[in-house]
């Protein structure tokens, strides 16, 4: 994309600083009348100090005149010092108006030098710079190129401000080349190790207050460049007269700029290592234009949170021995055109109403293409600013969490897009991308991937993910694309891709940095969950970081993964028409196989349901009635299942068409004025008596990761369309669940079950008729009789519905 540094689009003026000689002439005249006002009022207040000219001769020694103050008011030194030029020297100015230099503060500012203070100026444009303190006034010298300077016979640099004339205003303004450092000694040792876990409150833009004045200090991480300087609304886009100083061997620039808030738009005029510049967004910004601009935007945060109940008791379970069932959803389509505050008044009630634990955001970070519904993200740390500025984000998370719903993220740190505003070759050469081009390049997105082996790039990284936690109070973070980061040879050919140090195809950088993210969150937030999006048999996903496993890594900490297999088999399956569905009946309880080698969530999100794959609904064979009972028996099976179940919005309620970004759900075909509603209102019901029954029944949550809490009845009834098994608290508490996967009534079908159980009664049928169903329900309690089955002591016999789920606990 173009870059775009402010909100008009128009490009920041590369300057010079050289003037060309028409305008050198006109502006010459302008001077020469500034200069005489001046002169005047000089000379009737008789309390002006004689500027210094350039010397190009030998220093000599001076004395104070008799209309410089005195040494009472001024504090001047009564020995006599050889007094120097307070000119910059020729080198200076070249790597000031070059944009190169690392350290303007050594020069502009105030100096004490022989012969008192030298102060220098670096003004882009004006006529004149006085210098005031107190009562004294001090008009600078007219150097050329904007720059000023004079000798003032003092004995300390005191406080002082300028009085700037430019054509046609004064403005009387605060040096920004007078004040120290804004980032410690700690903050410098933290981001030279790539520990800073807090890494937003050191880099970035910051309004703060030094020495009573009030503005914004910028920091950023560019090793490469040869300079630095800050361009925004503040000063035209023109960063000539503001480069920023380098902190030692860091590769961090930093400067304070006085008078700068809240709202300004900006970004960092990088001078790169072959001299040319560019303009880059801030990558800790905190806040962005809308998109398509560009520009950064300073932001202080006023956000007063209302969540501390649900802070408080968020940690008094672990995530996978806790009811979780997930509404995934893109906030921009949700409802189209609400904003976060509209969202906060319509998602809780909803998802609250339907009883889903949490909601998963598809990724809110800032990014330019809505079409990649945020999974090629710019802003790392800035919630899209298409829908609000961040404390509007925070009063969405706030109102969600006060309804009693969790928030996971998705966050996306295996990639960047190339933008040449963003993060490629930030500073003119590779930085947070790889520097071997075939580790950077990502084969199937045509972005960049990470180079997750430098430190400073691992701590960008980790402190994003404990930044969205801690600032945002979001409760977990779901990881997109892990695989892609685990393996060197991912989507690449032989001869793409160089084996690690052993030999073999693993990205060790990728491991450590997942693994160090991990433990740095859970360390850091307590009760929060990572999620991983990972799609292959990589070992110990959700192993602790510190337990090696087989293949002699350390688990990657993750608390939950998404189970892909399971995902897809079980989508295979039901797509498959009934008659089929017997010869791949191994699709279906395959999953049981590994089901407790990782702690699982089952996931049909939002990429089932996209591009060609067709929503839930359409997936499902048959006429529309025999579609719908089709999911309802699906959804079933689905919350009866070990792990933690996702549904991505739409599929609630039979959603027909598949979704697009740009429109949203088809909320229509819930108006009562439409034919076919009842169909889908009756799903969608089915989704919120899954959800109260799941929450209420601690045998289909507490063990989810155990094979204690799972006990199959009949596994392989694959004539009949039939599987059967057991859900057990950690009290041997049951729920029996059956799926009838074949479109024919099933009468009598006999199941073995545990003879401690004096009679089941139904507690969910997924036939039932006010979900649209064909109604074969029993109501009444069933009895266990004494003839054994599948193994078991005991048995009922159940009409079983077709294409249907029922669940069944003691009565």
């Amino acid at each position: 994309m173009t870059p775009r540094p402010s909100s008009s689009g128009s490009e920041p003026k590369k300057t010079t600083g050289k003037k060309t000689a028409g305008k050198e002439t006109a502006k010459a005249a302008k001077k020469a009348v500034a200069k005489k006002a001046v002169a005047k009022k000089a000379v009737t207040k008789k309390a002006v100090a004689k500027k210094t000219a350039p010397q190009k001769t030998a220093p000599k020694k001076t004395a104070p005149k008799k209309t410089a103050p005195t040494e009472e008011s001024t504090g001047a030194s009564p020995e006599t010092e050889v007094a120097v030029s307070p000119a910059l020297d020729a080198r200076d100015r070249e790597r000031l108006l070059a944009g190169t230099h690392h350290d303007p503060h050594a020069v502009l500012g105030g100096h004490r030098v022989p012969g008192g203070v030298a102060f220098r100026a670096f003004r882009p444009y004006a006529l004149a710079v006085t210098v005031l303190c107190g009562e004294l006034r001090v008009e600078l010298h007219d150097d050329g190129d904007g720059f000023f300077s004079g000798l003032v016979p003092l004995s300390e640099v005191p406080l002082y401000r300028l009085l700037v004339t430019y054509e046609g205003t004064v403005q009387e303004v605060e040096d920004p080349y007078r004040f120290l450092p804004t980032l410690g000694e700690l903050d410098l040792h933290l981001l030279g190790e790539g520990r800073h876990e807090q890494l937003w409150r050191a880099l970035g833009a910051h309004p703060t207050t030094r020495d009573g004045v009030a503005g914004t200090r910028f920091a950023v991480w560019a090793p490469n460049a040869r300079g630095v300087r800050v361009a925004g609304g503040f000063n035209f886009w023109d960063g000539t007269g503001h480069p920023m100083r380098s902190l030692g061997s860091t590769g961090v620039w930093e400067l304070f700029l006085p008078g700068v808030g809240a709202g300004e738009l900006y970004k960092f005029e990088i001078t790169r290592p072959d001299g040319s510049r560019t303009f880059r967004a801030d990558p800790l910004a905190r806040r962005t234009e809308v998109p398509p601009a560009t520009s950064s935007v300073v932001h202080a945060s006023h956000y007063t949170w209302g969540d501390e109940e649900w802070l408080a008791h968020r940690a008094d379970a672990p995530a996978h021995e806790a009811p979780m069932s997930v509404y995934e959803v893109h906030l921009p389509s949700w409802r189209p055109g609400l904003t976060y505050r509209e969202l906060a008044e319509q998602l809780p009630a909803y998802v609250a109403d339907l009883g889903f634990t949490h909601v998963e955001l598809m990724p809110v970070a800032e990014h330019p293409f809505g079409g990649s519904w945020g999974y090629q993200v710019t802003g790392f740390y800035a919630p899209t600013a298409r829908l609000g500025d961040p404390d509007d984000f925070k009063y969405l998370v706030d109102r969600l969490h006060r309804a009693g719903i969790g928030v996971l993220m998705d966050w996306v740190p295996a990639h960047f897009p190339r933008d040449d505003w963003a993060l490629a070759e930030f500073d003119g050469r590779p930085l947070y991308e790889h520097s071997d081009p075939l580790r950077a390049a990502h084969p199937d997105w045509g972005t960049l991937e990470f180079d997750f082996g430098r430190r400073e790039v691992r701590n960008f990284l980790v402190a994003n993910a404990v930044y969205w936690c801690e600032e945002f109070h979001i409760d977990g973070l779901r990881v997109d694309a892990v695989a892609s980061m685990l393996y060197l040879d991912y989507s690449r050919e032989p001869g793409q891709w160089t084996p690690n140090e052993h030999g073999g195809r693993e990205n060790l950088d990728a491991v450590a940095f997942l693994q160090e993210m991990n433990a740095t969150l859970y360390r850091r937030v307590p009760g929060v969950v990572t999620v991983a999006e990972e799609s292959t048999a990589w070992d110990g996903v959700t192993r602790a970081t510190h337990h090696q496993g087989p293949s002699g890594f350390g688990g990657l900490g993750f608390g939950l993964k998404w189970n892909m297999g399971w995902m897809h088999d079980s989508l295979e399956y039901m797509s498959r028409e009934p008659v089929h569905r017997k010869y791949h009946h191994g699709e279906l309880t395959f999953s049981m196989v590994y089901a407790y080698s990782e702690n699982y969530v089952l996931p049909i999100s939002h990429d089932e349901v996209v591009h060609g794959k067709k929503s839930l609904v359409s997936k499902m064979p048959g006429d529309w009635w025999q579609q719908r009972a089709n999911e309802r028996a699906y959804l079933g099976y689905m919350w009866a299942h070990p792990g933690k179940q996702l549904l991505f919005m739409g599929q609630e309620f039979a959603q027909g068409a598949e979704w697009s970004e740009a429109h949203g759900p088809d909320w229509w075909l819930l108006d009562p004025g439409y034919g076919a509603a009842a169909d889908h209102r009756g799903v969608r019901d089915l989704v919120r008596d899954l959800n109260t029954v799941y929450r209420a029944t601690p045998a289909l949550w507490r063990r989810d990761t155990h094979p204690s809490g799972f006990a199959w009845v009949v596994g392989d009834a694959a004539e009949d369309d039939v599987l059967a098994f057991l859900r057990l608290d950690a009290d041997g508490t049951p729920l029996l669940a059956v799926s009838n996967f074949a479109p024919v009534v099933r009468s009598g079908y006999r199941l073995g079950v545990p003879d401690d159980v004096p009679a089941w009664h139904e507690v969910l049928n997924t036939d039932a008729a006010r979900y649209g169903g064909g109604d074969v329900v029993t109501p009444d309690p069933v009895k266990p009789e004494a003839q054994g089955w599948h193994g078991r002591p005991a048995s009922i016999r159940l009409t079983l519905p077709p294409l249907a789920t029922v669940w069944l606990r003691p009565a």
